[in-house]
């Protein structure tokens, strides 16, 4: 069964598989740092990455390290997508396409309730 695949402490937006386009606080967040997953803590995602994708989502080309993610393919909605979950708790965080920027040519479009964003430490001690 799906629901059980899902981290039980993501917010119901990330569990329900949808979050409306340009509602979530990430997609216009311009700030260096990491996004990690909102389920377990797991670093996914670098600002380094991220870009304005036009979707309403927030965006990356790639993730952070090899292994983070995880993908499986989605026959919802009447369409054909990959949805990707985080590597260590299973969550749901949202789809990968193939229509991204070099160097990679991927879209992760992620939902922001399945992410924490982490600032970065800029230089401070």
């Amino acid at each position: 069964m799906a629901k059980a695949a899902l981290a039980p402490c993501l917010p119901r937006p990330s569990q329900s598989r949808h979050e409306k386009p340009y509602s979530g606080k990430y997609w216009d967040n311009h700030a260096k740092g990491t996004y990690a997953c909102a389920g377990c803590g797991q670093d996914l995602f670098s600002s380094d990455t991220k870009f304005e994708s036009g979707t309403g989502w927030p965006s990356f080309y790639r993730e952070i390290a090899k292994g983070r993610t995880l993908n499986r393919a989605d026959h919802s909605g009447g369409t054909e997508r990959t949805e990707v979950l985080c590597s260590r708790c299973g969550g749901h965080l949202g789809h990968v396409f193939d229509d991204g920027p070099k160097p990679t040519g991927l879209r992760y479009c992620m939902n922001s309730a399945a992410l924490t964003f982490i600032p970065a430490n800029n230089g401070a001690k």
